[in-house]
């Protein structure tokens, strides 16, 4: 996105560059308004030449003159420079949408791969029992297990091949890989004997 005709992109300190600009040019019509209030409180369409159509003795004509032809200048000035705050401010809103839309549709784009590149569960833990090394591992009912030790979605047959494993590895830690909540938690668990049934629980 660029800005009319100069091809660059507007920053934040663009615009404040151009408020800053607007606020030397509302100073300068002060100023100018000032003059003109020191000469007989002139304005800016009073008469400058009395009833008989001569230039007024009384004020600083030169002063007058020039003080209201800056002032047009200067107000024009004041209005393009408007202008150019506006379209400034509309180019930064549109790019801060344009930025936020493009984040969401990122951390969408990203979910989305996440749950393609989780591995496929074989079973899920339907019950744990308190104090059971399952439990104490921090094992959680509804976890889906995508890895038991050396058993995966490709080799699992049945049960038999996780209690095969566990009969195995009791006393010694086994990599226990499950999907909680769309993300993937390696839990350390090793199978022992303890007050219930099997080495789980």
């Amino acid at each position: 996105m660029a800005q009319p005709g100069g091809g660059r992109v507007v920053t934040v300190s663009d615009v404040q560059e151009l408020v800053r600009r607007k606020d030397e040019i509302e100073a300068q019509i002060k100023a100018y308004y000032e003059v003109l209030e020191d000469q007989k409180g002139v304005g800016m369409n009073e008469p400058l030449v009395d009833v008989e159509g001569f230039p007024r003795a009384d004020i600083d004509l030169y002063q007058v003159r020039t003080a209201r032809h800056n002032i047009i200048c200067l107000q024009n000035d004041h209005k393009a420079l408007m202008k150019q705050v506006e379209e400034a401010l509309h180019q930064l809103h549109a790019r801060e949408k344009e930025k936020q839309a493009k984040d969401e549709a990122e951390a969408l784009a990203e979910a989305r791969s996440q749950e393609q590149s989780l591995p496929r569960a074989f079973a899920r833990v339907n019950e744990v029992t308190p104090g059971s090394p399952a439990s104490l591992s921090g094992l959680q009912v509804d976890d889906e297990i995508v890895e038991f030790g050396s058993v995966n979605a490709h080799n699992f047959q049945n049960l038999q091949n996780i209690a095969t494993v566990v009969q195995h590895s009791e006393g010694r830690p086994l990599s226990v890989t499950v999907i909680r909540s769309g993300k993937k938690v390696h839990v350390g668990l090793t199978p022992k004997r303890w007050a219930g049934k099997g080495l789980l629980g």
